[in-house]
């Protein structure tokens, strides 16, 4: 397997049970050259954390509806601060008010997408901000 790959964790954290987005993004990640390892819904912030720490992801891609994440993505932060995995890039999506947003991008949620977020925007802010050991690429 290429190092160049980007390994993306998406996750359901809570009891929120719809999950069509979170599979859209899925897809769509896939279709774009990432491997996906999407861990189904009603996931424990533990579960999320191991499942990261297990697979070995750059990215996890956290995708809430039931209003529940500012307890939640704390909790999964603070887990992979506990694994020492503070290379991982954290970003969110889903029902996220502007004044949680701005609270959770101090906590260490690079950035939040709200819905309708085109998935194309998604993955160029992925590549974007993961960073890659082997940048050979070159632009032009």
């Amino acid at each position: 397997m290429s190092s160049n790959v980007i390994r993306v964790l998406v996750a359901k954290p809570g009891l929120d049970g719809h999950d069509r987005g979170a599979k859209v993004i899925a897809h769509a990640l896939r279709e774009d050259g990432m491997e996906v390892i999407y861990t189904g819904i009603r996931q424990t912030p533990a579960m999320i954390v191991e499942a990261a720490f297990e697979e070995d992801v750059d990215v996890i891609g956290l995708s809430i509806l039931s209003g529940a994440h500012m307890e939640l993505l704390p909790a999964i932060l603070n887990g992979l601060k506990e694994k020492c995995m503070n290379d991982v890039v954290v970003i969110a999506g889903g029902i996220i008010p502007d004044e949680d947003r701005t609270t959770l991008g101090k906590l260490g949620v690079i950035r939040t997408f709200g819905p309708g977020t085109p998935t194309t925007d998604i993955s160029s802010f992925i590549r974007e901000n993961v960073p890659r050991p082997d940048s050979t690429q070159h632009s032009g």
